[in-house]
């Protein structure tokens, strides 16, 4: 790692990572609701559960597809250490690894280190969420496809397949893949491993809850869509907040239709990434994975703190292509990843009560995602539109 980031990157990468863990084990207080709650107690709760060979049943907070469940029952690899420690220990080696990966792809030829500093510096922005939720896991995965998968479709799809099975989102990464063959072996790869990891674990007592459990929840409050009904809370709107499905949202008059023009901004998100990849004629593999998680990140009707390791991860690994044209769209993350701390937690009893300050900083932070968003769609339309080799030539078997 230090022969990447010099001496000075290692310290600060080490210097960040010593705050993030003084801070989720109680040495340091941040300031907020305390993020480790979801560990010790939710997290706590369903490994007691996972452990006795089912899943929640009847938990509506139960919203992971089947992979999650090994993930949540890792810490008992660490016997010597509680639950939420052994929790936390594993996601600092999987910060570790991301960093490893990012090096490496970064000294390939045509590589850069500005990706490195991305994972370096986006990881910390968040506060101690970061290290207080299974996201980083995910993005561990996501990383690996990209950097392991990049000229081996089986590979890249192999990963792709595994990462869905713990949160939906790394199917996504498959975006870029070249039309055709490379395509076929991907897509093949991916529902071998999906369907050779899941069947045993949707055969479990509540394998397939997730499906449903969370159907009638609403809007959270800190969505594109929550901006809404915070503006409508000062018209008078008699909607309520509620700890709903394990997050704070908007329930009452109007969230169903916003809810729904959220999943259709989805599906046109969709029908405009299928669009490009057939008039592509050339396949920017990481550039494509990032544009893609960020329309379905904005357009969701929860955009939850960690969802922003997502984006630092796959804008890291845009970086470390080297010719990616992804360097606007990778900042915009950054200073809206900056942002999110402040909404949650720091300040979320005011995004919370909806005051002038939280909906500013709610405003500020999706205003950059959105910024985001469009400006990565433009540069892959662009990239898309150029007659030259794939920059990963993910066609090779």
């Amino acid at each position: 790692m230090r022969g990447v980031l010099g001496s000075t990157g290692l310290t600060v990468w080490i210097l960040s990572r010593a705050v993030l863990l003084a801070c989720v084990f109680g040495v340091v207080d941040f300031p907020g609701p305390d993020v480790t709650a979801d560990v010790s107690v939710i997290y706590r709760g369903w490994y007691e559960t996972l452990r006795s060979g089912s899943f929640p049943v009847g938990d509506v907070t139960w919203q992971y597809p089947p992979g999650a469940g090994p993930v949540l029952l890792a810490p008992a690899v660490l016997p010597f250490l509680d639950y939420a420690a052994a929790f936390f220990v594993l996601v600092f080696l999987c910060d570790g690894v991301v960093q490893a990966l990012l090096g490496y792809a970064g000294r390939r030829p045509g590589g850069s280190v500005r990706g490195v500093w991305v994972w370096v510096v986006g990881v910390p922005l968040l506060g101690p969420t970061a290290y207080a939720r299974y996201d980083l896991m995910v993005t561990a995965v996501a990383v690996a496809a990209l950097v392991l998968g990049a000229g081996r479709p089986r590979v890249l799809g192999a990963l792709a397949g595994l990462g869905a099975l713990l949160k939906v989102w790394p199917l996504l990464l498959l975006t870029g893949v070249e039309r055709g063959r490379a395509t076929r072996l991907a897509l093949g790869a991916a529902a071998a491993v999906a369907a050779g990891v899941a069947l045993p674990l949707l055969a479990l007592p509540g394998g397939w809850a997730f499906l449903t459990a969370q159907r009638d929840r609403g809007t959270e409050i800190e969505s594109l869509g929550g901006l809404v009904f915070h503006g409508a809370r000062y018209l008078g709107w008699d909607g309520r907040v509620l700890l709903h499905y394990g997050s704070v949202e908007f329930l009452g008059p109007g969230v169903p239709l916003v809810s729904a023009l959220a999943l259709g901004l989805a599906g046109a998100a969709l029908g405009w990434l299928l669009l490009w990849r057939r008039r592509a004629r050339a396949w920017p593999v990481e550039d494509a994975a990032f544009a893609a998680v960020l329309l379905f990140t904005t357009t969701s009707r929860v955009i939850s703190p960690q969802y922003m390791l997502w984006l630092v991860g796959l804008a890291a690994m845009c970086l470390c292509a080297g010719a990616s044209r992804m360097g606007r769209a990778a900042g915009l993350v950054l200073v809206a990843t900056g942002v999110t701390v402040l909404e949650f937690p720091v300040f979320f009893a005011e995004v919370t009560a909806s005051t002038p300050w939280g909906v500013g900083l709610l405003f500020l932070r999706n205003g950059l995602l959105v910024a985001a968003t469009l400006y990565a769609a433009g540069a892959l339309r662009r990239a898309g539109a150029e007659s030259r080799a794939p920059r990963t030539a993910v066609g090779r078997a």
